[in-house]
């Protein structure tokens, strides 16, 4: 029955659909690339706001793709709203606020991407609402913001700023510079990712026996205070890292620490760091990030124990080459349906990126829209079972996929700045209360091999895949033999168990200008039976023509 799905490019880009939710029942498309409005994916579009290095939109031509770049047009913000609807991928780096009036303007926007690590600058929950896919380039800017750090740490051991102030002032004040070396000095670092590792450290996330693995002494923040001469942090400004770097660190920290933030700014408070600097806690900072950029207020820059920087950890030939080029290849990668790589919030999408995934996802959405239209309850606890060895890790995206089917089903099309695809049925399903509980069983089913079975408050529907196509094995106990495809426009129907059922049901589609191609019927079950139509022309009345001849009627589109 599972013969093997033919390779196809995977559907990480979605169509900009207009009619997504406005029909109950629909079923969401594939996600791979598909055809944006007659456009093939030769001629999806681009718009890059901010400078990149010119390798950026070359390599994004080279792979067929339309680019425009205005640099200047962000600075004007109506424009801008009525000019970003056009294009399919929008790419910044740090100058451009993508804020959510932003997102929802671009009603065709597939891909924010971020040329740079870090994606402050942009509404991540809006963007994921509205199924858009986030990306940054995690590694491109890596050494350069290394390197960076290890320079201000060279000038505040030396002094050498204020030293080159005063050569340049016609002085020569040797005694006035004396400095401290590093060899033997021990420095905390804040953050051991790509550029923190590269040293007692501390890390929420990478524990001890990780960290031992690239020369680093992991240590609880409390205990590594006390026993640092600099300390360098190298994490995101999220909420557990706002001033980490506080009044009440300095006081634990050795007399005349230094601290040095090519990160983000706000990890290190910049008011205690003022009154560290002037009472002495603080021996000098090098700072490259602020918390407002620039600064309003320039009284720590201009601090004599301060080594100021305009935010130039990034700010190298090499690495604006780098993040500029990966940006342009991720962007190809995923509107190929290659890879996701820097995505931040398409977790469920990038775990069902291989072709023998996809017919699986697509699986779970139709159960999803089936169990979702026929399910009379209030509950929205979905619980899912999978079957057979071969998915045994797939209930991450199969939850998701169930709940994106299932919301589409409910959907009534009021959700304005809302998408419901595999990027946002996460956070939508969240905010719903919608639950998946995923379990599973190496025993597969001798019939239909492996199988999934979702159920809401004791209804139970069960499925699998045949070839690359969604089949039902069974509705509320009730099997179908052989299962039927899940596929095109149909009538999901519940009547008394009868002999004329076809022929009623036939009689009332073509009474009501609907055109049948074919119908299946399952076994019976408690005196009833579902049965499954097949339609080339829908009948214009919906279901309400056959609904005297069925207990229930349900209009599908997979």
């Amino acid at each position: 029955m599972n013969r093997e799905c033919p390779k196809a490019r995977l559907h990480t880009i979605k169509e900009n659909q207009e009619e997504i939710g406005e029909e109950k029942g629909k079923m969401v498309e594939d996600h791979m690339i598909k055809r944006n409005g007659g456009r093939t994916p030769a001629t999806l579009s681009v718009f890059i706001s901010d400078e990149v290095d010119p390798r950026c939109v070359e390599v994004l031509k080279e792979n067929g793709i339309e680019v425009v770049k205005d640099t200047k047009l962000r600075l004007d913000k109506e424009k801008f709203l009525a000019e970003i609807g056009k294009y399919d991928g929008l790419i910044v780096r740090s100058a451009t606020k993508v804020t959510a009036d932003i997102i929802n303007a671009a009603t065709n926007l597939k891909i924010i991407g971020r040329a740079g690590t870090g994606v402050d600058n942009i509404d991540c929950d809006a963007a994921t609402r509205r199924g858009v896919i986030v990306m940054n380039t995690p590694g491109g800017n890596t050494l350069s913001a290394a390197e960076h750090t290890c320079a201000l740490m060279c000038c505040l051991s030396r002094d050498i700023p204020n030293a080159v102030a005063t050569m340049r002032a016609g002085k020569w004040d040797r005694k006035a510079f004396m400095g401290s070396e590093l060899n033997g000095k021990t420095l905390g670092i804040i953050g051991l990712g790509r550029i923190g590792k590269e040293t007692i450290g501390f890390d929420p996330i990478i524990p001890g026996s990780v960290s031992a693995e690239f020369g680093v002494e992991w240590m609880d923040l409390e205990k590594l205070w006390p026993l640092v001469d600099y300390i360098t942090v190298h994490t995101p400004l999220i909420p557990q890292t706002k001033n980490l770097i506080s009044d009440k660190v300095f006081g634990l920290c050795k007399k005349g620490v230094r601290v040095v933030n090519c990160a983000r700014g706000g990890i290190i408070d910049e008011e205690a760091l003022l009154r560290a600097l002037d009472n002495g806690n603080c021996g000098g900072a090098g700072l490259d990030v602020y918390v407002n950029e620039p600064p309003e207020d320039y009284k720590l820059a201009q601090h004599p124990k301060v080594i100021p920087t305009p935010h130039l950890g990034a700010s190298t030939v090499e690495a604006q080459t780098r993040v500029a080029v990966e940006i342009a290849e991720q962007f190809v990668d995923a509107m190929n349906g290659k890879s996701l790589f820097g995505a931040i919030n398409a977790q469920a999408l990038q775990n069902s990126m291989s072709p023998e995934s996809q017919p699986w996802v697509r699986l779970g959405e139709t159960l999803g829209t089936v169990l979702g239209n026929i399910g009379t309850s209030g509950q929205k606890s979905l619980k899912i079972t999978t079957y057979g060895d071969s998915l045994k890790k797939a209930g991450g995206y199969l939850s998701t996929a169930v709940q994106l089917g299932f919301m589409r089903s409910q959907s009534q099309g009021g959700d304005e700045g809302v998408r419901h695809t595999l990027v946002s049925a996460p956070t939508l399903a969240k905010q719903l209360g919608i639950q998946a509980i995923t379990s599973h069983s190496d025993a597969a089913s001798a019939s239909s091999g492996p199988e999934v079975t979702v159920s809401l408050d004791g209804f139970t529907v069960s499925g699998t895949v045949s070839g690359c196509d969604p089949v039902l094995l069974s509705i509320d106990g009730a099997p179908f033999s052989p299962p039927v495809q899940l596929k095109g426009s149909t009538i999901l129907v519940k009547a008394k168990s009868s002999p004329q059922l076809l022929a009623d049901i036939a009689g009332k589609l073509a009474k009501n200008g609907a055109q049948m191609t074919g119908m299946s019927v399952s076994g019976e079950t408690k005196g009833s039976q579902w049965g499954l139509v097949y339609l080339a022309v829908p009948p214009p009345s919906g279901v309400f023509g056959i609904q005297e001849a069925v207990q229930s009627a349900f209009s599908l589109r997979f």
